[in-house]
């Protein structure tokens, strides 16, 4: 079961992609729009937890939630610098390795070890995942943005390792999103008050107003929060930290999709066997389960 919530959060991660690169063709503020996203979050956990009764019975708890706002806030910051003083390539595929950092973790800290046929789907997943994020061309003497591409995937393993950890603490799934999409917004909208005047584009193109960029955002956050809460159900149901993550992350195949059905791109031999090692790897944990 946890492998079918997981799969759901990669697809919606992924339409969160596609919508991003959309969005990122516009003239607007992207820390208000990112504002937006978070915001949606933290309205569907108020809402849940009044509906449900749900709420926190430890400061452990608030920490874990505070601390998933932190690590989504500086993975995305991370990832947007990396884009926009680096190769896109480089940073995509640097960005690609929390899985391998997930698994090594949660083994060290929880002694969350895969038998050796998870182990095998896994690494083809993994592999998977980087030829499709390696497709363009990289070169060691063309890494700018490496950095940040590194940083954004030391913040993400963070983030997957924490939204483990508030089922590790029988976090109720509410309350644990109101934590986070609340922190995270409210970095958001600091970032978004300290450079108010920035935007995505030139001025050679009309500007969204913030009102209009605020909702975008809010309803690019229904994908958002409904990724994270499948992928926290995929973790409460028992599955392992490093698959879980490692399904999520492949999203990447549905901004190609998107690439090849509405951009009309063609796939390179590289992506295709990229996609088919994927999807060879969901294969093999579907059987083994």
């Amino acid at each position: 079961m946890w492998i079918l919530f997981a799969l759901t959060a990669s697809m919606l991660f992924g339409t969160r992609a596609v919508l991003y690169q959309w969005m990122s063709q516009r003239n607007m503020n992207r820390n208000l729009m990112l504002c937006g996203v978070f915001s949606t979050g933290f309205v569907a956990g108020i809402a849940g937890m009044i509906v449900l009764g749900q709420g926190w019975s430890s400061w452990a708890q608030v920490l874990v939630g505070i601390s998933l706002g932190v690590g989504s806030y500086s993975a995305n910051a991370s990832l947007y610098k990396g884009f926009a003083v680096g190769k896109a390539a480089v940073v995509s595929v640097l960005s690609g390795l929390p899985p391998l950092f997930v698994v090594l973790v949660a083994f060290l800290a929880w002694g969350e070890a895969l038998n050796p046929a998870q182990l095998f789907g896994f690494c083809i997943i993994f592999a998977g995942i980087l030829l499709i994020r390696y497709s363009n061309e990289i070169s060691f003497a063309n890494l700018q943005g490496a950095h940040w591409g590194l940083l954004a995937a030391a913040f993400f393993t963070f983030t997957d390792l924490m939204a483990k950890q508030s089922t590790r603490l029988d976090m109720e799934m509410f309350s644990t999103l109101t934590l986070m999409f609340g922190s995270g917004s409210l970095l958001f909208a600091l970032s978004w008050l300290r450079n108010r005047s920035k935007t995505n584009l030139g001025d050679s193109t009309p500007c969204w107003s913030q009102r209009k960029t605020f909702f975008g955002g809010m309803a690019v956050g229904v994908t958002n929060v409904a990724g994270v809460a499948a992928m926290l159900v995929a973790f409460s149901s028992g599955g392992p930290t490093g698959l879980v993550s490692a399904i999520a992350a492949m999203n990447v195949m549905v901004v190609l999709l998107y690439s090849r059905l509405v951009l009309k791109d063609v796939f390179r031999r590289v992506e295709i066997i990229g996609i088919s090692a994927a999807l060879a790897g969901i294969v093999i944990l579907r059987v083994v389960q």
